[in-house]
């Protein structure tokens, strides 16, 4: 039996500056992110990557074997490292840094896609990062979609456009390019605005509905959730939190949108779950180990 969610793209290493000096070493990765979150919400979660050879593959190996993640699709490259990224955290939010040039990530190809884990999972999902850190990931990225496309597998994309990976022009380029292809847009409000160029909220769920989308998911932050349908239109307000650390939060609202809508096909009930997940995942510290789990957002929505 294949998964019911398999992940694509970049693991990382994660070091979060809590205070001055101070790191604390974690996990992070969009895509790894989404599937932790999968996973402490009860899917069937898995990772399709390359890590190095080295102890921060290592860790990340038995971070997933901790949390029930499959990782029968990463490989592991001798030649190359695995990323690396910094958060440090400012009066104008978190800011990243990354050591990820050349990593085993970035040196996959389309020849390295697990083709038969892709054809058997109930959903594939990758993003923007996924493309954006080589030329040869974001060729990997069209044929894993079309790969799943040909099994008609479900297909998830969040744009989440790092624009220190590439320009503008080259992710609106591959991005739209992808989510003409995909099922499900998982966009951010801000990501969104910059990339198709609109402003409100309906005039970008429109855009990508008129790509091809199914479902749009479109997080705003503090002015909660969009879902929209060719039928349906649904606003949903921000749940409150204690927020620490944003990091990741992004990740694990895809990573619960996904696990309910695999179990219900409901984006708008969907769309308050992951809301609700997200607003938990806030209140600590790193991308991963604020990850809820079901019995907390359950809790919150029963709230």
């Amino acid at each position: 039996m294949g998964l019911d969610l398999l992940c694509l793209g970049e693991p990382l290493v994660e070091f979060n500056e809590t205070e001055p000096g101070r790191w604390l070493e974690g996990f992070g990765g969009d895509v790894s992110n989404v599937a932790i979150a999968a996973a402490r919400l009860g899917a069937r979660s898995g990772v399709a990557s390359r890590l190095g050879t080295d102890g921060f593959g290592d860790a990340l190996a038995r971070l997933w074997a901790a949390e029930g993640v499959d990782a029968s699709a990463v490989a592991r490259d001798p030649e190359a490292p695995t990323g690396l990224y910094f958060v440090r955290h400012g009066p104008e939010g978190h800011e990243f840094e990354y050591r990820r040039a050349g990593s085993a990530a970035a040196r996959m190809t389309p020849a390295d896609l697990p083709l038969s884990a892709i054809r058997a999972a109930r959903c594939l999902h990758l993003s923007g990062i996924s493309q954006a850190i080589s030329p040869s990931a974001a060729e990997a990225g069209f044929a894993a979609i079309e790969a799943a496309r040909a099994a008609g597998v479900p297909v998830s994309y969040d744009p989440n456009l790092r624009l220190r990976l590439w320009s503008l022009e080259d992710a609106r380029e591959t991005i739209h390019a992808a989510m003409a292809r995909v099922d499900i847009a998982l966009p951010g409000l801000d990501d969104a605005r910059k990339l198709t160029g609109r402003e409100a909220p309906e005039a970008i769920c429109d855009f990508y509905l008129d790509l091809g989308a199914r479902v749009v998911a479109l997080t705003m932050g503090s002015e909660g959730v969009m879902v929209a349908t060719a039928e349906t239109r649904v606003s949903i307000p921000a749940r409150k939190a204690e927020a620490v650390d944003a990091t990741g939060a992004g990740d694990c609202f895809d990573g619960a949108f996904l696990t309910r809508w695999l179990e219900t096909g409901d984006a708008e009930a969907s769309a308050r779950f992951a809301s609700a997940a997200a607003s938990l995942s806030v209140e600590g510290w790193g991308a991963v180990a604020p990850l809820p789990r079901r019995a907390a957002v359950e809790a919150m929505l029963g709230a």
